[in-house]
């Protein structure tokens, strides 16, 4: 999982973030958020790309664990995720992004645990992400998670590094649990 900031184009480089005054929105996608993803990951460095097609077939098939959050209709953030299949106590985090142009200070983390706590409402015992070793301060986001529900956190080695053809890192697995719905 990479709870990350997109790459601003030229045209948005030479304009300061401000604040938003307006809360970002969080609710379930649609398909026809498919395009708008897409282009989200695109531009946010670190994010593994896939279609315009496999986003908006995610957002009919698996709208159920996951978020999009937007601000004045503009989809600004979101967050995949899904009950695994093998163990549906289990909800796994797999992709989230958010454009920084918009200023919402944590806004990534907020749509974490937005999506975290709702399917720890739904029944989830277990949240499950992998996350890059060097990358802390998605790390940090999990710790807090894992201590505001006062649960354990297991790490190992999901996937080495050698199942992919690139220079890719191994996918190291976070699990957090048991926990237990307020």
């Amino acid at each position: 999982m990479t709870i990350t900031t997109g790459s601003t184009s030229t045209a948005e480089a030479d304009q300061v973030p401000v604040a938003s005054k307006q809360a970002a929105e969080f609710r379930a996608p649609v398909p026809e958020d498919g395009p708008a993803v897409w282009e989200l990951v695109e531009n946010t460095d670190g994010l593994d790309s896939n279609s315009v097609y496999y986003y908006t077939l995610w957002f009919r098939d698996f709208t159920n664990g996951s978020l999009v959050a937007t601000v004045d209709d503009e989809l600004v953030g979101f967050l995949t995720g899904y009950r695994r299949p093998d163990e549906p106590d289990t909800y796994f985090v797999w992709q989230t992004a958010v454009n920084p142009r918009h200023g919402i200070p944590f806004l990534g983390v907020k749509l974490f645990q937005a999506a975290a706590d709702e399917q720890v409402a739904k029944g989830v015992r277990y949240v499950e992400a992998t996350v890059s070793a060097q990358n802390k301060a998605i790390i940090m986001v999990l710790k807090q998670f894992a201590k505001k529900h006062s649960a354990n956190i297991e790490t190992r080695v999901l996937f080495p590094h050698s199942l992919f053809p690139d220079s890719h890192h191994d996918e190291v697995l976070y699990r957090i649990g048991p926990l237990a719905s307020e």
